[in-house]
């Protein structure tokens, strides 16, 4: 059952899709830092769900509610489709994406290149809002190539709030679809916050999250002081994880956590051995997720190096994790 409705503002706090990282193994660690941010999966297409290996694309654990599904696509009654097999799965979300830059997407007329087609979008999000009863939401840019990042902004917000979505997602930058590449588009365009607390104050009804450059929970917490609704790490969430072991007290008003780094990886230590056993999996696809959880601490150089040689190994045993660790002082907690 999905935990998302006992929860308050699931927004305020939300780990970004992220392609080639967001799977699930990369929630299930997540999930053992916060209990209460929103996760969400990578990208996948609405024909990948509708013809493809669902329980492989869309498989999950029931611990990592609340989790949204990030759908890719451009036909309506495909990503309604799309969207009911999402929700069939027991998805607390699905989430249209008009933001991604790359060439496939470009290709496949979605992603970043819809802002260009706000009615589109509007005609895809009432689709899928007649098909399911979980919240559609939208993640976008402000704007592509030489679009007016206020008339873009505002175009797209207005098709999709008459659609009845309720919560946009918004990467404060431009997308550049000639030019530069989807690594550069998510650093070389420019910030623009004062765009996205505009769209707040214009629509202060809607849920407005920030998305862009949210390098920790201090600016995330700024965004929210700023009157937007909620903030979505994205990088620093994937290459400092520990960040999000405070998550919970500050942003959803829980008790401090009581794990520290090393009972982490004895949890993911049990997980990768079921995982291994009832899946397949390779301790490398979870693994890899974990590279940053040390960083900062002495011995995490040691942590890094010993998994880099270890994972590769498609034979290599869960123990590789708590042997990592072993190279890594226990952390000190502060007195009370």
């Amino acid at each position: 059952m999905s935990l998302a409705p006992t929860l308050a503002a699931p927004h305020r706090l939300s780990v970004a899709p992220m392609m080639d990282w967001t799977d699930r193994h990369c929630r299930a660690f997540h999930r053992h830092l916060t209990r209460r941010a929103l996760l969400y999966t990578e990208m996948v297409t609405a024909d990948a769900v509708r013809f493809g290996d669902r329980a492989r694309l869309l498989g999950f654990a029931p611990e990592e509610h609340p989790v949204a599904l990030q759908l890719g696509g451009a036909d309506p009654a495909a990503m309604a489709e799309a969207a009911r097999i999402a929700e069939d799965f027991g998805y607390d979300e699905v989430n249209v994406n008009v933001g991604c830059p790359s060439d496939r997407v470009q290709s496949g007329r979605f992603g970043a290149c819809l802002m260009r087609e706000p009615e589109l979008v509007g005609r895809v999000v009432a689709a899928m809002r007649h098909a399911v009863s979980i919240p559609v939401t939208v993640k976008c840019r402000i704007g592509v190539d030489d679009q007016d990042p206020g008339s873009a902004l505002d175009a797209l917000a207005d098709a999709v709030t008459e659609a009845g979505c309720r919560t946009l997602v918004v990467h404060a930058r431009k997308a550049w679809l000639q030019g530069l590449s989807p690594k550069e588009n998510r650093d070389v365009p420019p910030l623009d916050y004062g765009r996205v607390d505009t769209l707040k104050a214009a629509r202060p009804e809607l849920t407005v999250v920030l998305n862009g450059g949210v390098q920790d929970l201090d600016a995330a917490q700024t965004a929210l002081d700023r009157g937007l609704d909620g903030a979505m790490l994205g990088r620093a969430a994937y290459q400092t994880p520990w960040v999000l072991a405070d998550v919970d007290r500050r942003f959803f008003a829980a008790p401090p956590s009581e794990l520290d780094r090393h009972a982490v990886v004895e949890a993911m230590a049990d997980y990768a051995a079921r995982a291994r056993r009832d899946l397949g999996t390779p301790v490398k696809s979870i693994a890899r997720h974990m590279l940053g959880l040390f960083q900062g601490l002495p011995g995490a150089r040691a942590w890094r190096r010993h998994l880099a040689e270890t994972m590769p190994d498609p034979e290599a045993m869960p123990g590789i994790l708590t042997e990592a660790a072993a190279r890594v002082a226990p952390e000190r907690r502060a007195a009370a």
